[in-house]
């Protein structure tokens, strides 16, 4: 059987098992979750040694430090997995919730059903979590998956995979609701993006190279972001030593993920009092910084000039652009220009001055005092996530359990007729 046949049948056995899935019982979720969470436990040797032939792999092919920061399973990455299995799994099963009912003055009853999207793909980097969470997800959702990680993390995925089929049997659901290609080779993504007959969404997770080259090749509807360049607006009223330690969490917490901080705009009222301290509190653990003409000679040794080229652009990594803007106008034009719709955070304590930031400022998550690390399923309540999507439709932000969902308009009648 060549690429292509398998993915037609992984595409078939998905469209099948999605079927299934959506008129399981919200009991039968539940438990397999609940299953999967202590599968994840007690198989932890399992999963760190499966997880050490991808680390072991990466340092033979010489990936760069984020990659393999992605790719480790730690044990504080499995515990927020488990977390997230105990977690999803007390939530509200969505499918089958009716909203929105209204009576129509001909006396019909007219409201929106939560429905499964159906056959979910995504298409990651990386991130073995990810695996467990768009799993998770997709379940509870109603949602058959096919998981496509990356080559550096098949064993991972592999394992991970295994552990979830065993869930869903137990629980007595299809197996086929979770699948992972059986292939490294780069063709079975693009034979995949061509089964539109089975798969009715792809979610791609990872560089703006993935997402771009997935959006260009897709038959089907992507949701997707193409990079975080997340900044945060230091406005004049800020207070100075929380805005400094909400700069250093955004920035040092997880250099790597997509929604830590890349460029720092300052109003230049407090620029001479808060860019020295951000300097000296994050530039000797190894921040170094790509500051504009008036920040330059405010952040000591720490600092370079920054170029044309800095501004917009996601480091990935322990550099942060600094611009001192004249006021909030400035800052707002400045997201404008070069934000991804991602997150973007206002420090002030002026409280007309946050709501102005949060009105006018587009992006997915938009934050008052508190870290661009946020933006985040599990931290904003989601359980996990299966991504984030800084495009408008289906769904903005990240990705839970009722973003995995649609809904159709549903009409109870007494026997009503349309003059």
């Amino acid at each position: 059987m060549d690429i292509r046949e398998q993915m037609v049948e992984m595409g078939q056995r998905a469209k099948a098992a999605g079927r299934g899935l959506a008129k399981a019982s919200g009991k039968a979720k539940q438990d397999a979750l609940l299953l999967l969470s202590d599968l994840l436990e007690s198989e932890a040797d399992t999963i760190a040694k499966a997880n050490q032939l991808d680390l072991d792999a990466a340092a033979e092919r010489g990936l760069d430090k984020a990659r393999v920061q992605r790719l480790t399973i730690s044990e504080k990455v499995l515990g927020s997995m488990i977390q997230g299995c105990r977690e999803v799994a007390a939530m509200a099963d969505p499918v089958g919730e009716i909203e929105s009912m209204i009576k129509r003055p001909n006396g019909m009853l007219v409201g929106r059903m939560r429905v499964p999207l159906g056959v979910v793909a995504m298409i990651y980097e990386s991130r073995p979590n990810a695996t467990v969470d768009a799993g998770i997800l997709c379940l509870k959702a109603g949602n058959a998956v096919i998981l496509r990680g990356g080559s550096e993390a098949f064993h991972s995925n592999k394992c991970l995979a295994g552990l979830m089929h065993q869930a869903l049997e137990k629980a007595g659901l299809p197996r086929d609701a979770v699948q992972v290609p059986p292939t490294t080779d780069r063709e079975a993504v693009a034979e995949m993006l061509k089964l539109d007959e089975y798969i009715d969404v792809v979610i791609p997770r990872g560089g703006e190279g993935l997402i771009r080259a997935v959006t260009s090749q897709a038959t089907m509807p992507v949701l997707k972001h193409y990079k975080g360049v997340c900044q945060i607006f230091a406005d004049a009223s800020c207070d100075i030593d929380k805005a400094v330690s909400i700069i250093e969490n955004s920035k040092m917490q997880y250099p790597s993920g997509c929604n830590a901080l890349e460029c720092l705009l300052v109003h230049k009222d407090v620029a001479d009092t808060l860019l020295p301290r951000v300097a000296q509190s994050i530039g000797p653990k190894g921040v170094r910084f790509k500051a504009c003409e008036k920040s330059l000679p405010l952040m000591d040794e720490y600092a370079e000039a920054a170029t044309d080229e800095d501004w917009g652009y996601e480091f990935l990594d322990l550099i942060l652009a600094v611009k001192v803007v004249d006021d909030m106008d400035e800052a707002i034009d400045y997201i404008a220009r070069y934000g991804s719709n991602h997150t973007e955070s206002i420090l002030s304590e002026e409280y007309e001055h946050c709501m102005r930031f949060i009105r006018e400022v587009d992006a997915s998550l938009v934050v008052a005092n508190a870290s661009t690390r946020f933006n985040d399923g599990g931290q904003l309540g989601l359980g996990a996530e299966i991504g984030i999507s800084t495009s408008k439709l289906h769904a903005y932000g990240p990705m839970g359990i009722k973003e995995l969902t649609s809904a159709k308009f549903v009409l109870m009648g007494e026997g009503q007729i349309r003059d």
